[in-house]
């Protein structure tokens, strides 16, 4: 049995692993494959991860979800790589049957996904190739176990031994960076419609913040949320990449007349534009999964009354180009509001991660029945006879958000100076509208805020007041009532199954 320091094949069957990554991940820029393997396997763990398990998973990590989870898979091949590397100092076959069987679990991933082709095939055989091969060519350069009798000569054949295998690893590991950092180069395709996506000129707007929309209270989130800063919250592991020219849209099911749209048919029709707050239904009391921003598009009533609905028809089932699908309620696309198949954001064409070239916008639902990116397809037809996305794992079918607010300004946990203290925030009731915000003190008598201009009931609204704080801990609440005449509830709920209640209440200290 080897004497070899086990750290030694440890670090050459992870710096294997690592290598295989960044091959893969090159060819996969290279071909124009849809996902690298790592992304694959990422995909196919959100899918089969429970409801409440990612829904919890997101409430502990926001936006970060999708960055944890790949540096999460990336870092257990690592791992696995270094358990070969240390199985290979007994066994070469073991070490390589460590490394297939992953192969065998990465392709299994990329057939489940949508849009698996062949090409696919390629960057996970060249990556599985390379743990192989890498992995053979450190352990030759492994130090031997056995050093020779004398003293002097065995210190020299250590050092140098060591010397050889750690060059040979620093090699392989700065050549796998290298290429794992140039391999985002390589995407034609996102590079292509990028480019696209900057050549347009469309015939909207950015929009006008009406007067007095911004209170002026620093350190408050824009009225509008700048398109950079607006929340992302989806499942796409991998961002469909759409050339506006190939992009169509199918409106079909339990309609008079099946209707096969274009980018350009859109543009040819009456473009609506209109500021509309979107928020998630996994944001938490208080929490920042919302964003207001200006919308351009076409509505999809005017499209639906074109197709001809059947009066039978309760649902429509959005699908995304990455097979991601949502039920939203008829009458949310068909009535007064302005749900709209979006071309624009903040008067720019839709930025590629937040749908381009056409996502949904649809006022007065949580997102995950209504808004969906990379739109490629609209079935009129009924709730009994689908299912959905999130509905499968444990959301209601129907997501009409709830009346909320929350504080922005003092933070929480904060010290502020003692005496005359500036408060605000954002509250909102999307398609039914906030008609009074109220703040308390201390558990004191509810005091009515200040709230500012909004364009239309689809929108959030700042909200600000002004505090006389003495010396001390002090406890600042937030509550708001819609134009219904509800007022929130104090009551807490969890965001399962739809959507978060309770006041926002926040702790901060005076001196």
């Amino acid at each position: 049995m080897s004497t070899t320091p086990r750290r030694y094949h440890a670090l050459a069957g992870a710096v294997a692993g690592l290598s295989g990554i960044a091959v893969s991940h090159v060819l996969t820029g290279v071909l124009n494959a849809r996902a690298t393997p790592v992304q694959s396997v990422a995909e196919t763990i959100i899918v089969l991860t429970p409801g409440r398990v990612a829904e919890g998973f997101i409430q502990l990590v926001g936006q970060l979800d999708k960055p944890i989870l790949i540096t999460s898979v990336t870092l257990a091949i690592v791992g696995l790589g270094a358990v070969a590397g240390l199985i290979s100092r007994r066994s070469g076959l073991g070490a390589n049957l460590v490394f297939l069987a992953m192969g065998a679990l990465a392709l299994a991933a990329a057939m489940s996904r949508p849009g698996f082709t062949p090409s696919a095939l390629i960057p996970l055989g060249a990556g599985v190739a390379t743990w192989l091969v890498v992995l053979t060519l450190l352990a030759d350069a492994v130090p031997p176990p056995d050093p020779p009798v004398d003293r002097a000569e065995s210190g020299r054949s250590d050092a140098s031994s060591r010397r050889g295998f750690l060059l040979r690893a620093g090699g392989f590991t700065l050549a796998a960076v290298a290429l794992a950092a140039g391999g985002r180069f390589f995407g034609r395709d996102l590079r292509a419609v990028e480019s696209a996506r900057r050549l347009l000129r469309l015939p909207v707007s950015r929009g006008t913040e009406p007067t007095g929309a911004a209170l002026g209270v620093r350190g408050t989130t824009p009225w509008r949320v700048p398109n950079g800063s607006f929340y992302r919250i989806d499942t796409a592991m991998v961002v469909p990449v759409i050339d506006p020219a190939q992009w169509r849209l199918r409106i079909h099911g339990m309609v008079d007349k099946e209707l096969t749209l274009t980018y350009q048919d859109l543009l040819e029709r009456d473009m609506t534009q209109a500021w509309v707050t979107l928020c998630c239904v996994s944001n938490p009391v208080g929490g920042d999964l919302i964003g207001n921003a200006f919308w351009s598009g076409v509505r999809v009533a005017d499209l639906l009354a074109e197709a001809g609905v059947s009066p039978d028809a309760d649902a429509v089932l959005q699908t995304s180009k990455d097979g991601w699908t949502c039920g939203t309620p008829i009458e949310a696309l068909t009535d007064d509001r302005n749900s709209l198949l979006a071309l624009a954001m903040n008067g720019e064409p839709l930025p590629v991660d937040h749908g381009f070239p056409v996502r949904m916008v649809v006022p007065g639902l949580y997102g995950y029945v209504s808004a969906t990116k990379w739109v490629v397809d609209l079935e009129v037809t009924r709730y009994d006879r689908i299912s959905a996305y999130w509905t499968e794992r444990g959301w209601s079918a129907k997501g009409p958000v709830k009346t909320h607010s929350r504080i922005e300004v003092p933070d929480n946990g904060s010290e502020v100076s003692a005496g005359s203290v500036r408060i605000g925030g954002q509250a909102w009731a999307q398609h039914t509208g906030v008609a009074a915000v109220e703040y308390r003190l201390d558990g004191n008598a509810w005091e009515q805020a200040e709230l500012g201009g909004v364009p239309n009931d689809d929108t959030w609204a700042q909200w600000a007041a002004t505090v006389e704080l003495e010396p001390g801990e002090h406890t600042l609440a937030v509550r708001a009532t819609d134009s219904s005449g509800y007022t929130q509830t104090s009551a807490r709920a969890d965001v399962v199954p739809d959507g978060a209640t309770g006041w926002h209440t926040i702790d901060v200290t005076a001196s």
